[in-house]
């Protein structure tokens, strides 16, 4: 069924209707009957947002190079258009087809974020689709997941018919041939199931029972199929150089976030910061070659018309070939009035070369993350950077002409102290001060800290919402003295409620329903987050969210996602959990030697080919 003339009629009473017309530039349309499998690929939130995400736009072109199969988007409609939807009885529909993502054989969703987890329920709502796995029948597509957030995607796995762990590029294909040999079948979709269970990285969830003690801790997590695998590895891909990577990209038709060609350089990082989920969840580190680079981003050039390059990785600066790049991009992209911006910069070896390369077009502003205000603390969470350092790396780039300068810091973290979370604030005095003619104009951003799965501090007890709260206002105060310093930061509550959802289990499924019930949407944007709406159903469903977020765990309790294997070992985080607690540093393994995390042994990667190549 296309729903072309339906969506027609009500385009012109929303905000910014582009984001519903599809048709954009790059964009693909195959013949929907030409191919036996049709995903729906879903992104939890708003077009603008989805469309500045690099992952869905390779699973875009990624799903659509294979023949048999075909991909059209559809991203969470804005309430307006949403109310629309619902009174002129309009399903929700992809941008390719307008068809009504009903008719599609898969929905596959991207958990980029916890508070994204209300609109998957929505728009499954919106489409008409059961939200329970196992409530949908033959007739029904299959609800898929991909995506960070499924390191530990326990609180939405009963809505799931399945999840693909870790990099999608080999798997995704896999599980198209597996469903077109599966309808060539004729059999039920159970055995669709069990098919997928056998390929890599393929998580099924029906397919585990999960049991708890009196205390409310898990008892024990137990496959019931036996084509289920007593723990499943996420996927890995070895060699980036030869993989798809989208260099013809949708180009939206409305003004997005970070809106200009975005050129992977290389994927993980083994820095070993003890907070950060990802550079636990996407190791080992894996370059592209500088040849394949400069092929890229001629290609991008070619099928964009931006006037600016992102270089992206979890820290760029950290490419081995970082200068050798910077020189080789800036000869075509100089002439052609093209402008780099890295993003993501290690604070240690960012230097006065690497500054006059990426400012040779535009000047631009300059973003870093110390993450923590003191030495001490830094030391706590492996960031392996001194205030020396920070200096350093600013004045170089002062002297290139940057006048501006934005620091991202976390509050909350383990063993802090009051010194800890003021010593941001001071720290960002001493940055202002460095400017040539007058202090720079320093941004200071503090979220509030989350612990997070196949993480080092997995266990540790969140701050509480009050706790946040008091440090917040003791560092508004301190702030005050110094008119050229903005400070930021998150809402207690939003950090409350993501520490529950990312460190929760199963028994929070009807606790997201019935949160959706009372109006749960776009819970990601302040303007629509009600905490108090969690909190009735937190009493609804009688579960208390401290029990996930403000709790310690000990090191003998089964976890959530420990039936999930990242790669690195829960030994290897517990032994790091320990040094911190210690402040003692674990050196980058590309430099200080193995570590013996586990992810090379256990999926047969060698990092000295991987480095070398």
């Amino acid at each position: 069924m296309i729903l072309t003339k339906k969506i027609e009629k009500i385009l012109t009473r929303v905000e910014r209707p582009a984001r519903y017309t599809g048709h954009e530039y790059n964009s693909i349309k195959k013949e929907f009957t030409s191919v036996t499998t049709r995903i729906a690929l879903a992104f939890p939130d708003l077009y603008d947002i989805g469309m500045a995400y690099p992952g869905f736009q390779i699973l875009y072109h990624l799903i659509n190079s294979q023949e048999h199969a075909l991909a059209a988007r559809v991203f969470a409609p804005w309430p307006d258009m949403a109310k629309l939807m619902a009174e002129h009885e309009i399903p929700l529909f992809t941008l390719e087809e307008h068809r009504p993502v009903q008719e599609y054989d898969m929905v596959g969703f991207t958990l980029q974020y916890e508070l994204g987890y209300p609109a998957i329920l929505q728009m499954l709502h919106q489409a008409g689709i059961p939200l329970y796995a196992a409530e949908r029948s033959i007739d029904d597509p299959f609800v898929i997941a991909g995506g960070p957030c499924t390191s530990n995607p326990e609180p939405v796995a009963p809505f799931f018919d399945l999840i693909l762990l870790g990099e999608s590029e080999e798997a995704l294909p896999e599980l198209i041939e597996a469903h077109r040999q599966w309808r060539a079948s004729g059999a039920n979709r159970q055995a669709f199931l069990e098919r997928a269970a056998e390929i890599g990285g393929i998580y099924i969830p029906s397919f585990y029972e999960i049991t708890y003690q009196d205390d409310g801790t898990i008892a024990a997590i137990t496959p019931t199929n036996e084509k289920a695998p007593s723990r499943v590895k996420r996927r890995i891909l070895r060699d980036l150089d030869h993989a798809l990577y989208p260099t013809a990209p949708v180009i939206p038709y409305v003004d997005v976030p970070h809106n200009r060609m975005i050129l992977e350089v290389f994927r993980g990082c083994q820095r070993g910061c003890r907070f950060c989920q990802a550079g636990y969840i996407y190791r080992p580190v894996r370059e592209k070659k500088v040849q394949t680079l400069t092929d890229q981003v001629q290609e991008l050039i070619r099928n964009t018309g931006f006037d600016e390059v992102s270089l992206m990785s979890l820290s760029t600066s950290d490419y081995s070939c970082i200068r050798e790049l910077l020189v080789d991009l800036n000869e075509i992209l100089i002439p052609q009035d093209i402008n780099i911006s890295l993003p993501s910069l290690r604070i240690d070896n960012y230097d006065i070369e690497i500054a006059n390369q990426v400012q040779k077009v535009r000047s631009s502003g300059l973003t870093l993350a110390p993450e923590a205000g003191t030495q001490r603390m830094r030391n706590v969470i492996n960031k392996q950077v001194t205030e020396e350092d920070v200096m350093s790396s600013i004045g170089a780039a002062v002297e290139s002409g940057l006048k501006r300068v934005k620091l991202y810091f976390m509050i909350g973290l383990p063993t802090e102290e009051e010194q800890d979370f003021l010593g941001i604030i001071d720290l960002g005095y001493r940055v202002a001060k460095l400017g040539q003619h007058g202090p720079l104009n320093v941004t200071i951003s503090a979220a509030g800290f989350v612990p997070k799965a196949h993480t080092p501090f997995q266990w540790v007890a969140q701050d509480s919402m009050a706790e946040f709260k008091r440090k917040q206002k003791m560092m508004l105060s301190a702030v005050k003295r110094y008119r050229y310093i903005k400070f930021n930061y998150h809402d207690a509550e939003i950090s409350h409620l993501e520490a529950v959802l990312a460190r929760g289990d199963r028994r929070l499924a009807p606790v997201i329903e019935r949160a959706v019930e009372l109006g749960a949407y776009f819970d990601g944007w302040s303007e629509y987050f009600q905490l108090a709406r969690w909190e009735q159903a937190w009493r609804d469903c009688q579960v208390d969210p401290a029990f996930y977020a403000q709790r310690q765990r000990p090191y003998s309790e089964i976890l959530p996602w420990d039936h999930l294997d990242s790669g690195v070992t829960k030994e290897f985080l517990w032994a790091e959990y320990q040094k911190a607690l210690n402040v003692e540093l674990t050196l980058d393994c590309r430099e200080g030697g193995c570590t013996n995390c586990g992810v090379c042994m256990d999926f047969g990667v060698d990092l000295e080919i991987a480095r070398e190549e």
